[in-house]
């Protein structure tokens, strides 16, 4: 398993733009709770299956099997 930052470095400089904007909680969510703090819970479930391979809700981070 590897998790990488998204090598589209435009995406990934505007998703951690609007990560400071909130405090560190998912910009792309109205929530802001302990599942919506990055690394969301969403993804940190998603990291757990063995099978899944993809980018996290946000697309700033990408798991590799």
């Amino acid at each position: 398993m590897k998790i990488s930052v998204n090598p589209n470095k435009e995406i990934a400089d505007l998703v951690k733009e609007g990560l400071k904007e909130t405090g560190g909680y998912c910009p792309c969510r109205r929530e802001q709770t302990e599942d919506t703090k990055c690394m969301c819970k969403e993804f940190r479930d998603q990291i757990a299956d063995p099978e899944f391979e993809g980018f996290c809700h946000c697309m700033l981070y990408y798991k590799e099997k």
